[in-house]
Formats: structure tokens, sequence, C-alpha cells
């Protein structure tokens, strides 16, 4: 059993450096081709997604927006997948019980998460590819944002279709009680978490900002999906650990590049499917807090200054608010870093006292 435990962390930790090492690798091709073929916004920001506009937003990163190349993201998914498929062929060579040792693709824990992270990450390529076309009737190009919504609906819908058809799952884990079954409810809830969990994708905006603030997440429910004896899942989340450390490598103030559409919607979207995954999807809203709190920033401004007519924030997400306030980016990513830190080890506590009390 020991010697078992030795291999299955080698085996994670192996995932964790071959992703970096790759993505290091393919990391100049991506960026000169992203370079070349001047893959970033033709001009700045100037309205939000209602029509109002962004003064203070275009003050702080209009620069930004028409210099630096969008679609970072696909270093990220794209060595994930390189890998994974890589892997598996690789497996279909050796013998089979060495061929069963290597591979992490298995339909009960990885198949599900791999397919919500490409398709998410492909319809995010599209719109990256629409924004910075300046084409698409959404402001500034791309898809519109219920168009996009919708289409990450029917990502979650299929999603919820395996869990519940495929794989029999149709109970929730409550922290400190148990599973509950609810039937058919399971399926109208993972749409919901996902399309929640989606939202947040509003984290990616400052320099270093949304690698740095992810990281911690994905290893809070990679420790959890080793506790629960998920080890291809463990794999597969090393694998994404080690693309984001390789693309936060690139994108430290200042930015070669920004992680795009195509980065943080299937991050987001994936990061859903593996807290359903680990049945630990009551765990969520404290890992990921700082994606809870920036799409609630958001939520928040558009109420107010819909119903009440005024700003609750400077700018929105919260990030921007502290940089109105007069905080250095660097102050500001770092910060972030702290807190998602702090409260992604304060979902791993509550995870284990849960499962011992």
């Amino acid at each position: 059993m020991y010697s078992t435990h030795i291999f299955l962390i080698v085996k994670v930790i192996s995932a964790f450096v071959l992703s970096f090492a790759l993505a290091l690798a393919l990391s100049p091709v991506l960026i000169r081709t992203l370079y070349k073929y001047k893959c970033w916004k033709k001009k700045p920001r100037e309205f939000a997604p209602g029509g109002e506009k962004t003064p203070i937003f275009t003050e702080l990163h209009g620069k930004k927006e028409v210099s630096t190349p969008r679609m970072g993201g696909i270093l990220i998914w794209g060595t994930v997948l390189i890998i994974s498929l890589g892997t598996f062929i690789v497996s279909k060579f050796l013998s089979p019980e060495l061929g069963a040792k290597i591979n992490f693709l298995s339909r009960s824990q990885t198949w599900l998460p791999l397919f919500s992270l490409v398709a998410a990450s492909l319809l995010g390529l599209v719109d990256d590819l629409l924004v910075i076309k300046n084409k698409g009737k959404y402001i500034g190009g791309g898809i519109r944002f219920r168009v996009r919504l919708a289409l990450i609906g029917l990502i979650a819908f299929a999603g919820a279709w395996w869990f519940y058809a495929k794989l029999g799952w149709s109970s929730i884990y409550i922290p400190f009680y148990g599973n509950i079954e609810i039937d058919g409810l399971y399926m109208v809830l993972f749409v919901i978490v996902v399309l929640a969990t989606f939202s947040g994708g509003v984290v990616d905006g400052l320099d270093g900002l949304s690698a740095g603030v992810l990281m911690p997440i994905f290893a809070a429910f990679g420790v959890i999906a080793y506790a629960r004896g998920l080890y291809d899942m463990a794999t597969f989340i090393a694998l994404i650990i080690g693309a984001l450390v390789t693309y936060l490598w690139f994108n430290v103030h200042p930015a070669r590049f920004y992680m795009g559409e195509t980065g943080i919607m299937g991050l987001t979207v994936v990061l859903a499917v593996i807290a359903f995954l680990t049945n630990s999807v009551l765990f969520l809203p404290v890992i990921a807090f700082v994606l809870v709190l920036e799409s609630g920033s958001v939520i928040i401004q558009l109420v107010s200054k819909k119903f009440f007519k005024k700003k609750v924030f400077l700018s929105a997400p919260i990030h921007h608010h502290f940089e109105a306030l007069g905080w250095p980016e660097s102050q500001v990513t770092m910060r972030f870093w702290i807190i998602s830190g702090v409260f992604s080890g304060l979902g791993i506590v509550l995870f284990f006292l849960s499962r011992f009390l």
C-alpha cells in the first residue's frame, strides 16, 4: 500500500512537471504567433456590456488592450490536451499493466473534465477571434453575452446528462451531514453551478491575476481528489496546474499575453465539473471565494446602477475598484493571490473536518 501511494504521488508530480516543461517549450512559438498576427483588440474598450461608458477602466488598461495579445489560454488547454491524448496513445503500445499505470484518461474521472475544458475553450477561442477582428454584435466585438451564456449552458447540460445518465450521479454531499438524494434535480444544480462558476471568469484582468488566483483553487481540488481516491483526476488537475504555472511565468508584469476567453471559459467550466466529480461542490464557494467575490461585485454594480442609478464600486469587477483607489496593479494582484490561497486552504480544512467529525 505504501509503495502504491509513492507511485501515485510520483505520477501526479510527474504530470505537473511534464505539463510545465511542455508549456514552456510551446510558449515561444505561441508568443511569436500572437504578436505576428497582432492578436489584440484594435481599439480599447470604452463601454460596458450594458452600454455605459467605462472611463476608469479605459484609463487604467486601454493601452494594454491594444498592444498585448489575447488567447494565451491556448497554452493551458493545448498542453493539457496534448499530454492527455499523448499519454493515452502511448499506453496502448505498452503492456496492459504498464499502460494502465501511466494512462489517466478514464470514463468515470477524466473524460468529462477534458471534454468540458476543450469545448468551453474552443468557444472562447471563437469569441477571442471575433474580438480581435472587431466582429460580432457584442460591444467591442465577440459573441453576445447571452449567446455565450446559452452555449455554456448547452455544454453544462451535456455534462449534467453524462453525470446523471451515464455515471449514475443523483445525490449531493452536504458537509458535516452526508449525501442527500436529489434525483433529477442533480442536473438542474449542475447547470446552475457551471453557469455561476463561469461568471467568475471576470477575474482575468490584471497581469498575473487569473493564474495566481486559480492555481491554489485547482490545487485544493487536487488534494480533495487524491483524498477521495480519484487518482486519475488528481493527475489531470496536476496537468492544469503545471500549464498555469508556465502561463503565469509569461503573464506576470509586464504580461507577454493574456488568457482571453479561450483560457478563462475553459478553466471555470472544468472547475465546476471537477467540483462535482469530487462530490465536493458545496466547498466550491469557499475554495473559489475570489471568483465569488469578483462575480458578486459585477452583479452588485449592475443591479445598483439599474435600480438606484449609482455605482457601489468605482469600477467593476472589484479588482479594478482597488486600482481606481490608487493601489498599484502588482499589489492588487498579489493580495488576491493571498486571499485565494487562504480560502483554498480553508476549504481543504473544512473538507477533512467534514470527513472525520
